[in-house]
């Protein structure tokens, strides 16, 4: 199988992360599509996110309707720090049989050379799927000079440019702003009910 490997804090899920792993599942032809949740993201350590149980509730919800969306808990059951290609790695062990297909965004494969070992990270995954983002330029040359050979591996994912971030949902909340349509219906029934957000 083709498997794609979709990583993030996810705080919270929102339409623009499905649409865009929707594309690239059709896009990249992957059979299953593993969702990571990031208990602490190593690149931003200081940033405050939500606790990741309310985070796992909040992507269960999400992806209640999708067959070939499946959370994996390969980092939320490990000791930190969760370096991304250690998961890789880890989750090539579990599927030996597979390819496995890293999904990120043009402005972390931007950023990839701040990354820890990213040499290791493209030798642990058979692609990288691309999946652009407003406002994020790449220059393939300069990232090419940094990790030798990531151009061969990377596969872009053509989607609609939504301009729906999580942290413009919690600001919106934290406004009294509405996002009811930001988000898949599972996930604003939890976040309203329980009044998630709030006071961030």
């Amino acid at each position: 199988m083709r498997i794609g490997v979709f990583g993030g804090t996810f705080d919270p899920p929102h339409l623009a992360h499905l649409i865009l792993a929707e594309e690239a599942c059709f896009q990249l032809e992957l059979e299953w599509i593993l969702w990571v949740l990031t208990p602490v993201s190593p690149l931003k350590p200081d940033v405050k996110i939500s606790p990741w149980k309310q985070r796992f509730e909040l992507l269960e919800a999400a992806l209640v309707d999708n067959s070939k969306f499946e959370i994996s808990r390969v980092d939320i059951d490990r000791a930190a720090p969760h370096y991304t290609f250690d998961t890789l790695r880890i989750l090539g062990e579990r599927y030996p049989a597979d390819d496995i297909v890293f999904l990120v965004g043009g402005d972390s494969l931007r950023d990839l050379p701040q990354w820890e070992k990213p040499d290791e990270l493209l030798s642990n995954c058979k692609e990288i799927g691309v999946m652009r983002r407003p406002g994020a330029e790449i220059n393939m040359s300069e990232l090419e000079r940094l990790i030798p050979d990531l151009s061969s591996k990377v596969k872009w994912v053509e989607a609609p440019l939504l301009e729906i971030s999580g942290s413009l949902i919690r600001k919106r909340l934290r406004l009294g702003e509405p996002v009811r349509y930001f988000l898949p219906d599972g996930v604003y029934q939890i976040i309203k009910a329980k009044k998630l957000y709030r006071f961030d």
